[in-house]
């Protein structure tokens, strides 16, 4: 029997060779990517990505006494329409972790609490190196508690507390819902609607009371309606599509004319579309593929660059602004907050 040779895999020292660097170059590209020259390391990622080379995680781990692995709470989904979007988060980190030579290790956890509790495991064990934590409240208290044991996270949303929005201790990227519903807001009116409702949760959701405030600028600087008026039209329901639908056949069946409706997700968008007309343009945010299927438009946060930016700020933005513990530059507290735009999916 003819045996087939395995391929050879392309070593540090091929990708060395290619790039036209040397070996430790390229070990600071996959280690310390920071301390290298960005016209450089483009050239190694090149080189990587061009030869197909992975990096050894066994001799990683036992160079760097790292993991190599990355913890992220697999969200329960409370419906299928909103849980699309963190699971193509998910698989967005995934996949660029993935390239960077970083494993996911996903847990489950009943509540906050629970979630402490593994974090607690993972890191006694030696587990991860960091995580990302997503669904951000009020007062979480996950951040605190891991802030407290030193530990490496990023969270996908912002803390929303005064206290700790700009605290250099807690990185965050998140989407600008303000400035997302905004627009979308604005553009609507433009486009000749005068009364644009908003469909949102009730108060204390820091991303839905965000996306309220997107409505409540535009309406306020491009409407000529009183503050009553945009009273009127600021709806808020829990996250369903039974509920929306309710609470706008409510509304027009109280004689309130609406032009159009901007929601704070595809669910509630999902339940006005069912009683307003074709008519009645409708705007939802996540831009998930019942929006696409349905022809409504929505805002569509850019999940890829969220995950780069996260993947970015837990793996290489550990240093303060006056130094790492070899002594090179890193980002000061502003570089350790990202705010990235949306753009609205218009159908």
């Amino acid at each position: 029997m003819t045996r087939v040779p395995t391929p050879r895999l392309p070593t540090v020292s091929d990708v060395a060779s290619a790039a036209g660097v040397s070996r430790q170059t390229v070990s600071n590209v996959l280690n310390s990517p920071a301390v290298v020259r960005p016209d450089t390391r483009g050239r190694v990622e090149k080189a990587i990505a061009d030869l197909g080379y992975r990096p050894h995680a066994s001799a990683r781990r036992l160079r760097t006494r790292k993991s190599s692995t990355i913890g992220i709470r697999l969200d329960p989904v409370q419906n299928g329409i909103s849980g699309a979007v963190l699971d193509r988060f998910l698989h967005a980190v995934t996949e660029q972790a993935d390239a960077r030579g970083y494993r996911i290790l996903l847990y489950t956890a009943a509540g906050p609490g629970d979630e402490i509790a593994q974090f607690r495991r993972l890191l006694d064990g030696a587990d991860v190196d960091g995580f990302v934590l997503t669904s951000t409240s009020f007062d979480d208290p996950r951040t605190e508690w891991l802030i407290e044991a030193g530990a490496d996270f990023v969270t996908f949303g912002r803390p929303w507390g005064i206290d700790d929005l700009d605290d250099p201790r807690h990185r965050w990227v998140d989407v600008d819902g303000r400035a997302g519903v905004a627009s979308a807001t604005r553009q609507l009116l433009d486009g000749g609607a005068r009364r644009v409702a908003f469909l949102g949760w009730p108060a204390e959701s820091g991303a839905g009371d965000d996306r309220r405030r997107g409505w409540r600028d535009a309406m306020t600087a491009g409407s000529a309606l009183a503050p009553a008026q945009l009273d009127e039209l600021d709806l808020a329901v829990e996250d369903s599509v039974a509920l929306a639908a309710a609470r706008v056949q409510e509304l027009l069946d109280a004689g309130v004319t609406v032009d159009a409706v901007v929601c704070a997700s595809d669910t509630l968008a999902l339940g006005a579309s069912t009683v307003l007309g074709p008519a009645t343009r409708v705007v939802g945010y996540d831009d998930t593929p019942v929006a696409a299927a349905l022809g409504f438009s929505s805002v569509q946060q850019p999940l890829e660059e969220v995950a780069a930016a996260t993947l970015g700020l837990l793996l290489d933005g550990d240093r303060d602004g006056d130094g790492d513990r070899d002594g090179d530059a890193g980002p000061g507290p502003a570089d350790r907050h990202r705010l990235l735009r949306p753009t609205t999916v218009w159908r």
